[in-house]
């Protein structure tokens, strides 16, 4: 009897199933380790009706079993034929079992004992051989092994094809290595090794390299543990690029610097318009790098919105000191190996993008640009910013350690300029290891003179006209600036007389009639409508309305506050995704008005029966900072005493609950923004007058400026409200 677990070591008769095989013991042996073999022969089935007794040994009641079959069954010998056929294959797929099992099993004659060989030397679950013993009829016994037996064949075939393939992968791997083996001696015959050869050309290179001692000492000893790797290796080629590396990094390779200070003027004019107070301060540097030859180069931090040029000055003191240019953005940057690099165990392990740029500038002392330095990221694999500090400070990059390299590399020399948008989001610790150099926006004269000298022939250039098939005189580049763009930089404006170019390209390769002397009476007709209208920001002639000026990182900008009041219990509302610190300003400016309301004439019960509600348009920028101070005063007062407020007046500065007001950057970007909008009244804070001081006359003439020292000045000024 089979038991019904096998892991049981001492059965019951409940562990055992209760049908089994009349066998006879034919022979007892003893084997080497001591346990004991018995061969044994079946001879019938039989089944347990009852146990009679456990001990010494089972002693139960049995009834023979005997196999049920029609000699003449077409069916059980069709059957039969096809389980012999399949252990024939079985045996040849079977390297184990000798070709006359086959022999055997063809002359055996009685179809129980065939199917009972078969079914004990097949490999297969006991349950499921457990099954066919108890199955009577020998028509549904051989299906049933045929079924087995099939997926036995199956299971033997997938397995034989694993074999054949992974013993043709391995004879493949011997082939080649004989081949190699041989190919290797032959070299080595005829004195032709490319190893041997390839680590000879780059020893050659490293004895005419200058470079530190150091750096010598670790090249040597990655030479000679090349020399030791089989070729065939991945080590191998990991050593081979870190040689490589070595060797194509310019150490101690400097170019000549010229410090023609004239020149360098003149190149900066060349290539910028304007922007003369940035222009003095990389000069003062240059000066400083020329009178001062080992002065460790400064870092410097060109900080403006997009499109002001902040990265073409970069390149414009690279062409002025004659030194090697290179760009690296560091926008959207998240892992800080990309600036220290993989260490050279890793696969694919690179050097930081800090050393790449230096390796492909060629030159130990090129001008690098640091692209988008507030807009790093930090996550789980490291904090770019803080692997910056090491490069951008002065007395620790001379010794910049790098992961892949393993050593040290002197960046002393390179002249470092980062650019941003905003300082806000730069790391304190970073920030101050930089020089900051603030560029405003330009102003409309200064984007006509932009256009004139670069945007204009630029894009003749690239859509292919020349200069009596175009022009645009200074009233048409006014009329686009002011109908078609609204930004502190030029880039727009760009892509508008792109716009003209395609126009202008298009009548003269389908030979049309149009005038090469672009009208600004024509913009419609070319780019559509106009998408800005100066009036509309101006336009302030019911109560409760306000114009203010706000700084973004983009530039300046207008900013309309609106208020109303109505029926309620004295609720403030306050919409328009308005950060924390413009809601106290709103709160300062309200409780002023209380504290004022018997002077401005405010009736006592106002403020109980009336609820007040204040909104900041274009909801889905958020909005934040106290320069709305004012602006929010004078709005809420406009609507309380249904008065409006004076027309083209724009305002912007800080309140106190004492009534001061104080004063407020970004000054010279806020007037821009108001000229351009068609403001000709700009109300701000008596201390900001020496921030106006340093804006170009040209520029804000037309203006009218108006300092207040307090909340009263305000009010009298916009509202003309005096006496209180």
């Amino acid at each position: 009897l089979s038991q019904v677990d096998g892991k049981i070591e001492d059965p019951h008769t409940d562990d055992l199933y209760h049908i089994g095989t009349v066998a006879k013991i034919l022979k007892v042996l003893t084997m080497p380790d001591g346990s004991t073999t018995a061969i044994i022969q079946g001879r019938k089935r039989f089944e347990v009706r009852t146990f009679v007794a456990e001990d010494p040994y089972l002693v139960g009641k049995i009834a023979i079993y005997e196999d049920q079959y029609s000699e003449n069954d077409m069916t059980l010998q069709a059957t039969i034929s096809s389980i012999k056929d399949m252990a024939k294959r079985m045996i040849e797929l079977s390297p184990n079992i000798p070709m006359e099992a086959n022999l055997m099993i063809q002359n055996i004659k009685s179809n129980g004992f065939l199917l009972n060989f078969i079914t004990s030397n097949i490999t297969a679950e006991t349950k499921k051989k457990q099954n066919i013993l108890e199955i009577s009829d020998l028509k549904d016994k051989s299906e049933a092994i045929l079924s087995l037996m099939d997926n036995e064949l199956q299971m033997m075939e997938l397995k034989n094809q694993i074999q054949s393939k992974v013993r043709g992968d391995i004879e493949k791997q011997q082939r080649d290595y004989f081949l190699n083996q041989q190919l290797k001696t032959i070299q080595e015959e005829l004195g032709q090794n490319p190893q041997q050869e390839e680590l000879k050309e780059l020893a050659a290179k490293a004895k005419k390299k200058k470079w530190p001692e150091e750096v010598g000492k670790a090249f040597d000893k990655e030479l000679n543990k090349a020399s030791r790797i089989n070729p065939q290796m991945a080590e191998y080629s990991v050593t081979l690029n870190y040689l490589e590396t070595l060797l194509d990094l310019p150490w101690e390779k400097y170019t000549e610097d010229n410090f023609n200070l004239v020149n360098a003027r003149k190149v900066l004019d060349k290539d910028h318009y304007g922007l003369d107070d940035v222009k003095d301060r990389i000069l003062e540097h240059l000066a400083v790098l020329k009178l001062k030859g080992d002065m460790k180069a400064p870092i410097l931090c060109l900080v403006g919105p997009p499109g002001v040029g902040k990265t073409s000055l970069g390149k414009s003191v690279a062409r002025a000191l004659k030194r090697k240019f290179v760009r690296m953005s560091l926008g959207g940057l998240h892992d800080e190996s990309e600036i220290r690099g993989h260490r050279k165990t890793y696969i694919g392990a690179l050097p930081g993008r800090i050393i790449q740029s230096v390796k492909k500038a060629g030159s130990s002392n090129p001008v690098f640009i640091l692209d988008e330095i507030d807009k790093m990221g930090k996550d789980f694999r490291g904090d770019p910013s803080s692997a910056l500090l090491e490069v951008l400070d002065p007395e620790q990059n001379n010794a910049f350690y790098d992961n892949y390299l393993e050593m040290e590399y002197d960046l002393s020399k390179v002249l470092f300029i980062a650019t941003a948008n905003s300082l806000s989001t730069i790391q304190p610790a970073l920030l101050d290891r930089m020089e900051i150099i603030q560029l405003s926006g330009y102003s409309t004269e200064e984007k006509v003179e932009i256009a004139k000298r670069h945007l204009i022939p630029k894009q003749r250039e690239a859509h292919g006209v020349n200069g009596k098939q175009v022009t645009c005189p200074t009233p048409t580049i006014e009329a686009l600036i002011q109908g078609y763009t609204r930004e502190s930089g030029v880039r727009g404006l760009d892509r508008q007389l792109a716009g003209v170019m395609r126009y202008v390209a298009k009548s003269v390769a389908m030979e049309q009639e149009y005038n090469p002397r672009i009208k600004a009476s024509e913009l419609e007709k070319i780019l559509g409508p106009t998408k800005f209208n100066k009036d509309i920001y101006a336009r302030t002639d019911i109560p409760g309305v306000a114009v203010g000026l706000a700084w973004t990182r983009v530039g300046g900008d207008i900013l309309f506050i609106e208020a109303s009041v109505s029926k309620g219990k004295g609720k403030l509302t306050l919409t328009g995704n308005l950060g924390d610190v413009m809601k106290e300003s709103a709160t300062t400016a309200l409780s002023y008005i209380k504290a004022r309301a018997e002077s401005l004439e405010i009736p006592d019960d106002f403020f109980e029966t009336n609820d007040i509600h204040i909104h900041v348009p274009q909801g889905g920028i958020p909005k934040d900072g106290p320069s709305a101070g004012i602006t929010i005063l004078t709005a809420l007062t406009s609507i309380i005493k249904k008065k409006t407020i004076k027309s083209h007046l724009a305002m912007t500065g800080e309140i106190t609950l004492r009534g001061k007001v104080l004063p407020v950057g970004g000054i010279k970007e806020k007037i821009l923004a108001a000229k351009r909008s068609g403001i000709t009244h700009v109300m701000l804070c008596k201390d900001n007058e020496k921030d106006v001081s340093q804006i170009k006359t040209d520029f804000i003439k037309d203006m009218n400026f108006i300092y207040v020292e307090s909340m009263d000045a305000v009010l009298h000024h916009a509202l003309n409200i005096v006496g209180f």
